[in-house]
């Protein structure tokens, strides 16, 4: 383990009056031997930040601030950053989530259990050269368990995040809760209400990503499952989990409306996983409302800009995501006529590749068949035609401008309409994108009284 150390906290330690620590994942990674490049690290001792950040000056570490209240300090020592805590103890307040006392103390056992999950309670200590483990996390390491480090029922009540952080763990790891740990999570589902939308909303975007930390493959849908399995998804995202138990045509599916959901987002590309967790969100609501799933994708792009305004999502992310959910559908069956699917692909040619990757996951979801779906071969080749024949996708590829359109008589204020029927027309009949065409084109459509 020392040899994987950067040599300045080897220094650092070297000189420290007290024994100073690795712990977390650092020690979990070496352990398990997932080494990422790692740039961050961090450490603790039986000390106060004063006396610390002190002493790591003077080894020529910059200190960037020094927290008294929490005993943290953060470092930093070339391309290498550093968080110290002091050795503490925390009182909580159920429901409040951050401590209401900190209590410093040189009992590395009392450390250790204000922490969340024993595989994370392993520290390393760096002048003696060895692990030290009070709540036996490197057995748990090996047997690929997350266990909390108290009782469930505390350490969820101290702060509901843990509860979505424990299916980050999992996931980020390959690792399963054990039993109480997940039966604790159970019972403390309801607290994750308290938590803020933009710590779930974060939360949730990493439980997403959850395979890339450590390439653990399908990392990701192991998180969901286990969101899904602790209750916590039913309040997070509750609109999803009314599918658990909702059958489809067996001749289609080979799982319920909610396990499908999770499997599209286990197929799916980093990019574009919101969109596959939540494309089917509209069936739930429709079969309960109708006893039919059918308009679901119509339903779900509402209930999806919903959704995504609660977490407060970033508006593109969210915005990409609705436009998505409600696109799915179409041509599922491949019966839809060339034209019209030109003009889908006109209309949506930003986000085209992203609809491709989500019609792709959603074929491989229903029964787990990783082959090509054949709705993306047929659209993949049309739009390769349409690029081929020079198929203008946006106004500035059109062979007029806006201006002109105005100078030749369109009115103003329904410009923007016209252009997006010009670009409609032109994925069908490429040939139309001259500026005389275009221009003609133009002022039929506003000498017609339906207008556009």
């Amino acid at each position: 383990m020392r040899e994987i150390l950067p040599e300045g906290l080897k220094r650092l330690a070297d000189i420290c009056p007290f024994p100073l620590y690795v712990v977390g994942g650092t020690c979990r990674e070496y352990l398990t031997d997932l080494l990422p490049v790692r740039r961050d690290y961090d450490i603790c001792a039986p000390a106060l930040p004063e006396k610390f950040a002190a002493i790591a000056a003077e080894c020529g570490f910059s200190v960037c601030s020094v927290y008294k209240n929490t005993g943290t300090v953060k470092l930093r020592l070339g391309c290498d950053e550093y968080e110290f805590a002091s050795f503490r103890s925390d009182r909580y307040v159920r429901g409040e989530h951050v401590p209401a006392q900190i209590y410093f103390t040189d009992d590395i056992l009392l450390d250790a259990r204000r922490r969340d999950f024993t595989c994370n309670a392993v520290y390393y200590d760096i002048c003696a050269g060895r692990f030290v483990d009070p709540l036996g996390g490197m057995a748990d390491i090996r047997q690929k368990k997350v266990r909390t480090v108290a009782p469930a029922g505390k350490v969820f009540g101290e702060d509901g995040l843990r509860l979505m952080r424990l299916a980050r763990m999992c996931g980020m790891l390959g690792f399963a809760p054990s039993g109480d740990c997940l039966e604790g999570a159970r019972e403390n589902a309801p607290l994750i209400r308290d938590i803020s939308a933009e710590r779930i909303f974060s939360e949730l975007r990493a439980i997403l990503l959850a395979d890339e930390k450590y390439g653990v493959r399908y990392g990701h849908y192991l998180a969901l499952c286990v969101l899904r399995d602790s209750g916590v998804l039913s309040f997070v995202l509750p609109e999803l989990a009314a599918g658990d138990g909702m059958a489809q045509r067996p001749d289609f599916h080979d799982h319920d409306v909610l396990e499908h959901s999770l499997r599209c987002a286990k197929y799916a590309p980093r990019d574009i996983r919101f969109a596959a967790l939540l494309h089917d969100v509209g069936k739930p609501y429709c079969y309960i409302n109708t006893g039919r799933y059918h308009g679901h994708e119509v339903e779900g792009e509402r209930i999806t800009r919903e959704i995504m305004a609660r977490l407060k999502a970033p508006k593109k992310l969210a915005e990409v995501t609705a436009r998505l959910v409600a696109l799915h559908m179409y041509d599922l069956d491949c019966r839809a006529r060339e034209s019209k699917v030109r003009r889908v692909i006109a209309a949506n040619h930003d986000i085209f590749g992203q609809l491709m990757e989500l019609k792709q996951a959603d074929y491989s979801a229903c029964k787990d068949d990783l082959s090509v779906a054949p709705v993306v071969s047929k659209w993949r080749d049309i739009e390769a035609r349409m690029v081929a024949e020079g198929v203008p996708f946006s106004a500035r590829e059109l062979a007029v401008r806006g201006d002109g359109l105005i100078a030749a008589g369109v009115p103003k204020e329904r410009c923007g309409e016209v252009i997006k029927e010009l670009l409609r027309e032109c994925a069908v009949q490429p040939q139309l994108n001259t500026k005389e065409r275009l221009t003609a084109a133009a002022l039929n459509l506003i000498s017609d009284k339906k207008g556009v």
